[in-house]
């Protein structure tokens, strides 16, 4: 076999590996199960690639069918690597007792995220004893066009990259577009001026954010740090005055905790 087959033997397996990936990632935590079409529809991919990839996942024990139906929804494998990556990860095991401690100290629930494609993917995430409402978890996926995780986030990124995301949310809202960047901008104004951004129903009615960026490790990965929580009727300019001080500090000292961390989360 000559190298130039082989290697496209190898980018070719590379490239099914990526978009097997992007199946199983379609599947959100909302648990809800999915047709083929609804997984074409979520990653863009054709109806004859999808339909291949979940018959060899459906083999090898990634994703299962809804009894009666023929719907799809994540089975036992993928669990698995999640609490492995949850077990071992030297990033959580830092951030978990550290976020933790923050939420306790305001009252809210906490989580870090990074990006997703047009969402934001929850890694780590804690709550104080006092939140009972807006209870989410590691594996919850927020959009980022209408979060103050997803709008802190967007701001660090390197402009190319901001642009480029910008523009695909624009198009991905639809009618919704000016408005949603709108908000995007706003919340840069604030960050800009102060480090933090609030939203308000951005996610549910009746829950705020109050979020900035974090740059994890030696590779400097940015990720977003919120802290949150649904109530009757908020006031955000008083909670973002009470929370802002905190988290700008917070975020200081876990980028000192993380800052010898050697890898992606």
């Amino acid at each position: 076999m000559s190298a130039r087959v082989a290697s496209r033997g190898e980018a070719a397996s590379i490239l099914t590996v990526e978009r097997g990936l992007q199946v199983l990632r379609a599947f959100k935590s909302d648990r809800a199960p999915l047709t083929n079409t609804e997984l074409v529809r979520r990653t863009g991919l054709s109806k004859a690639t999808v339909s291949r990839l979940t018959s060899t996942l459906l083999q090898l024990g990634y994703v299962r069918h809804v009894p009666g139906s023929r719907e799809f929804q994540l089975a036992a494998g993928p669990v698995g690597v999640g609490h492995a990556f949850i077990a071992s990860s030297e990033l959580l095991q830092t951030a978990r007792p550290f976020m933790q401690s923050l939420a306790d100290r305001l009252g809210v629930s906490v989580a870090l995220a990074i990006g997703d494609g047009l969402d934001m993917l929850y890694i780590a995430y804690r709550a104080s004893h006092r939140v009972a409402t807006l209870r989410l978890d590691v594996g919850s996926v927020l959009p980022m066009g209408t979060t103050s995780i997803g709008h802190s986030y967007l701001w660090a990124l390197p402009a190319g990259e901001q642009r480029s995301l910008v523009a695909k949310l624009r198009r991905s809202a639809g009618p919704r577009a000016a408005a949603l960047e709108s908000g995007i901008r706003e919340s840069f104004r604030e960050l800009e001026s102060t480090g933090t951004c609030g939203v308000l129903g951005g996610f549910q009615r009746d829950a705020f954010g109050v979020a900035s960026p974090v740059r994890v490790g030696r590779d400097r990965v940015v990720m977003g740090l919120s802290c949150g929580k649904a109530d009757l009727q908020p006031d955000l300019a008083k909670e973002r005055k009470r929370i802002a001080p905190v988290l700008k500090e917070a975020v200081v000292r876990f980028e000192e905790l993380l800052a010898d961390f050697d890898g992606k989360p």
